[in-house]
């Protein structure tokens, strides 16, 4: 099992493809509709009720997704830590 969290943002190209319902199909269009930056796979294939990892990655290898960065806090410890 993968136990990394992948998550993935829209590309303008997505956004342009999104106004076009017919131009990817209506599983690709609805996955994309889904993408947000913050959903991980895993959240969207339990939105959807399918393994969406494949099609993850055919959308960002065809330029409609990419890879959202996971920003994580910095808490007090931490910035102790550097001081």
């Amino acid at each position: 099992m993968d136990d990394n969290i992948h998550r993935y943002a829209k590309t303008p190209r997505a956004w342009q493809a999104i106004a076009r319902r017919d131009l990817l199909g209506r599983e690709a269009h609805a996955l994309l509709l889904m993408v947000n930056g913050r959903r991980t796979d895993q959240e969207i294939a339990r939105l959807l009720g399918a393994d969406v990892k494949p099609l993850l990655q055919d959308l960002e290898q065809q330029g409609y997704l990419q890879y959202a960065a996971i920003v994580v806090p910095e808490t007090d410890d931490d910035a102790l830590e550097s001081v």
